[in-house]
């Protein structure tokens, strides 16, 4: 279910993250869906599971996932305020290459107003 690459420049537990928050969006995990176990998905990638704990601690500071003692980590229920969050993270972030890459936030905001008159 899971690929990961060690070549990468990007962190394992940042591509788990990354991987888990795409299958949310597509649908491919849906709300109260059980996550694999640390130790199994540790086992099935040959990572350490510390890497997956880091992973899933911060799915779960983002409001992506719950841990329910002794049972699991499971998919969040409200996906609407996640996608929400997802979204204006996203767009923060490209907004920023926007304006490093030499646009300013005149014609950033134009663009934008130009987009909600289509």
């Amino acid at each position: 279910m899971f690929l990961i690459t060690l070549q990468g420049n990007e962190p394992i537990f940042e591509q788990i993250i990354t991987q888990i928050i795409r299958f949310i969006d597509l649908g491919v995990l849906n709300p109260n869906d059980k996550l694999p176990s640390v130790r199994m998905l540790a086992q099935e990638l040959g990572i350490t599971p510390n890497t997956v704990v880091k992973a899933y601690q911060i799915l779960e500071e983002r409001g992506y996932v719950y841990t329910y003692q002794k049972k699991g980590v499971f998919v969040c229920g409200d996906m609407k305020e996640i996608d929400s969050q997802h979204l204006e993270a996203e767009f923060l972030q490209i907004a920023t290459i926007c304006m490093t890459s030499g646009l300013s936030k005149e014609e950033l905001k134009k663009l934008i107003d130009e987009m909600e008159e289509k």
